[in-house]
């Protein structure tokens, strides 16, 4: 699925450059802990969040992101958008709660990390157990 896709099933605006819309989305993870983030999802994950600071973007650097979807209406300042479209790091925002969001895109067939492998195996090349912890994991 690609971020266009998603936009049209979220409601959600987009924040960054227009030539995000064809970034291809994985798996999906929902979660406000930047921690559980690093360990726990893969690359082009899409991350789920109501956290709008520059750590957001920079942890998605490091795991190699999809994209970040901001929820509850919430919006990042200025200097986090310059830094995601530096980084080509598409950033959208939608009116719904993480839940909701997470299930609308569940339905429409995206998986969790952990369904991707089972919860069980080693994320290949990163050295990261999938153990499925405290992460809402669609």
């Amino acid at each position: 699925m690609k971020i266009k896709d998603v936009m049209e099933l979220i409601e959600a605006k987009l924040l960054t450059k227009k030539e995000h819309l064809e970034q291809e989305i994985l798996s999906v993870c929902g979660a406000d802990l930047m921690s559980d983030v690093l360990a726990f999802t893969r690359a082009k994950t899409l991350l789920l969040t109501g956290l709008t600071s520059v750590q957001t973007v920079r942890t998605a650097q490091v795991v190699d992101l999809a994209g970040i979807v901001f929820v509850r209406g919430k919006s990042p300042g200025s200097e986090v958008i310059e830094m995601a479209n530096a980084e080509g790091l598409p950033l959208l925002t939608t009116k719904h709660p993480l839940y909701e969001t997470c299930g609308r895109l569940y339905l429409a067939g995206l998986k969790g990390c952990s369904e991707l492998d089972s919860g069980k195996e080693a994320d290949s090349g990163s050295g990261r157990e999938q153990t499925g912890a405290n992460v809402n994991h669609i």
